[in-house]
């Protein structure tokens, strides 16, 4: 084989490895104070999941303290009315609240990493290591559109698919 093809060859399998690499490892906030993290917070876009498919409008989660766990429940408005679902989240060791393992159904537990934070708690983007799941969450079921547009870009910068977010709608009576 000529070296002129080899090199041409060798060329193209790196550069090709190189599109297919990992993305960087997914980073954290420093800390979560989950006092402050605890309540009601409205789902204002997500990456769509088997698990939400039925949810329509009107997404929550309510997280509350549950002795060394977070009390979990999830609930939206499905075609032929509400869906609940109760869960548990421990936090990770050495994560400062940060990383957590949620269940709801035991023994699996899936990652939820909190990956921006508003310092008032306003707002959190959180996903998973993996990029396949992903949430912007608020106080208030309708956030400006310039917190949105930064979040979603900030998703993307961590190797989110932007494109792929759905945004959440919410009723009046659900609020």
């Amino acid at each position: 084989m000529p070296s002129s093809l080899f090199l041409s060859i060798a060329a193209a399998a790196v550069w090709l490895a190189a599109c297919t690499a990992t993305p960087r490892p997914l980073e954290t906030v420093p800390a979560v104070d989950l006092d402050r993290y605890y309540g009601r917070w409205y789902e204002i876009a997500r990456l769509p999941n088997r698990f939400q498919a039925m949810c329509v409008s009107d997404t929550q989660a309510t997280y509350r303290p549950d002795g060394n766990t977070v009390a979990v429940l999830n609930q939206c408005r499905t075609a032929t009315g509400l869906e609940q679902a109760k869960g548990i989240a421990k936090v990770v060791a050495g994560s400062r609240g940060a990383r957590l393992k949620v269940s709801f159904f035991r023994p699996f537990y899936g990652d939820y990493w909190i990956l921006d934070l508003d310092p008032d708690y306003r707002w959190v983007l959180v996903g998973e290591p993996g990029r396949q799941y992903a949430w912007i969450l608020a106080r208030e079921p309708t956030p400006d559109a310039a917190t949105l547009t930064a979040l979603l870009a900030r998703a993307a910068e961590l190797g989110f698919d932007r494109q792929a977010f759905i945004l959440t709608p919410h009723t009046p009576a659900m609020r």
